[in-house]
């Protein structure tokens, strides 16, 4: 992608090494023994680290102790037969 201009429409859903180490605020160094040693979702491409946003959110989230509460069910019930 040699001349193409950089974009920046937010974060994107997957991310090299340098753009989740800015999302993360460490150093790609770090993300990069992070990942190595799997201890920060990522999976490879080719030979290059790539990060999905969702899946770092929830990594995020369940190491500060954040706790997502499981979808609500509502218990469906019989309906009541009529009185005859």
């Amino acid at each position: 992608m040699a001349g193409s201009a950089q974009v920046n429409m937010g974060t994107r859903e997957v991310m090299d090494i340098r753009q989740a180490a800015d999302y993360l605020g460490i150093s790609a160094d770090t993300l990069y023994r992070y990942a190595s040693e799997g201890f920060v979702p990522a999976f490879k491409l080719g030979n290059r680290w790539r990060f999905r946003k969702s899946l770092l959110d929830g990594w995020m989230d369940e190491k500060s102790g954040v706790s997502v509460a499981p979808p609500v069910q509502v218990e469906k019930k019989k309906p009541v037969a009529r009185a005859r």
